[in-house]
């Protein structure tokens, strides 16, 4: 079980870091006037993928019993449910598809939103 907690953790500083990562160049495209591109909707869908996977090894720690040495676990289940389904709702119901340079600069700061939020998981966590 240490196993499965040290890589729960480790996926969380990859989180973290990742977002940060495609936010701040998500702001580099979007002051360079560029549109959404498919290299930069496949880096949040890495992102998406990376959250989907640290909660698939986080409830296997929730069912193992690991749930119960969190202080705040309802906070940490809230923020974990947040982050999966934000950013695809953003793009999907809020932009509805838009790929334009307007579109870029909102996805760069949900990205970076992702970064504080995924920051606040990591806080709950410990």
């Amino acid at each position: 079980m240490e196993f499965i907690n040290t890589l729960h953790q480790g996926l969380a500083n990859m989180a973290w870091m990742y977002f940060l990562f495609i936010g701040v160049w998500g702001l580099y495209r979007a002051i360079r006037g560029q549109d959404i591109d498919s290299s930069y909707l496949g880096a949040c869908v890495i992102g998406q993928i990376l959250f989907i996977i640290n909660i698939i090894i986080g409830a296997i720690i929730w069912l193992g019993g690991g749930g119960a040495n969190l202080v705040r676990a309802e906070v940490h289940l809230l923020y974990g449910a947040f982050v999966l389904v934000f950013l695809p709702f953003i793009y999907l119901a809020v932009l509805r598809g838009d790929d334009s340079n307007r579109g870029q600069w909102v996805i760069s700061f949900v990205n970076l939103f992702l970064f504080g939020v995924s920051m606040r998981l990591i806080t709950t966590g410990l």
